[in-house]
């Protein structure tokens, strides 16, 4: 929601809190507060002397004040969270070396899985570079376990490496339109 002024910030968090409350919820303090966010406030901070407008973590995405390149309107740029990022990176590191004995294919089909079902959630516009890193880590996980398998893992090639990524692995893509695209709502003529 954006609110002009802070009062009305203020009263809806209030509110919020009494609503939450009425069904044995609250809010947790560390992670609720107001922030300056949105169309203004890059405006209004510079007017005041401060720095750029705070971002704010939801939902798997870093929320940033930012500016189109088209016109240099507004628009809030989503990134990967990085903590997350590497969480995910670390959890697919584990998975592999674990079963690094697998067949390459049976291997390859499940980290395409995985990769594909981390594009399917992060690929929004803007964040193509989470999404490059993301395939990159994955495949170099990969390289790490196969190399792994014997002790004559050196001989695993970058070049081999990269066909069975190009092979196995989906090629980083935007997969959702920006949300006035997404929520447009046509009416019948």
């Amino acid at each position: 929601m954006g609110f002009q002024h802070r009062d009305d910030a203020e009263r809806c968090l209030a509110e919020m809190r009494e609503r939450f409350a009425r069904f044995g919820l609250e809010l947790h303090s560390e992670k609720t507060r107001l922030i300056e966010f949105g169309r203004f406030a890059t405006e209004n901070r510079a007017r005041r002397g401060e720095g750029k407008p705070e971002t704010f973590a939801f939902l798997g995405f870093t929320h940033i004040c930012g500016k189109r390149r088209s016109d240099g309107r507004f628009t809030v740029h989503r990134q990967s969270l990085a903590k997350r990022l590497r969480a995910k990176v670390q959890k697919v590191c584990e998975w592999l070396m674990a079963h690094r004995h697998d067949p390459v294919p049976a291997m390859g089909r499940w980290l395409r899985s995985v990769v594909q079902g981390y594009f399917n959630y992060h690929a929004v516009p803007g964040n193509w570079p989470a999404l490059e890193t993301f395939r990159q880590e994955a495949g170099r996980a990969w390289l790490r376990a196969l190399r792994h398998r014997s002790q004559k893992g050196r001989t695993l090639s970058w070049i081999r490496m990269r066909r069975l990524q190009s092979t196995w692995l989906p090629k980083p893509r935007i997969l959702h339109p920006y949300p006035n695209v997404r929520f447009h709502a046509r009416h019948p003529r």
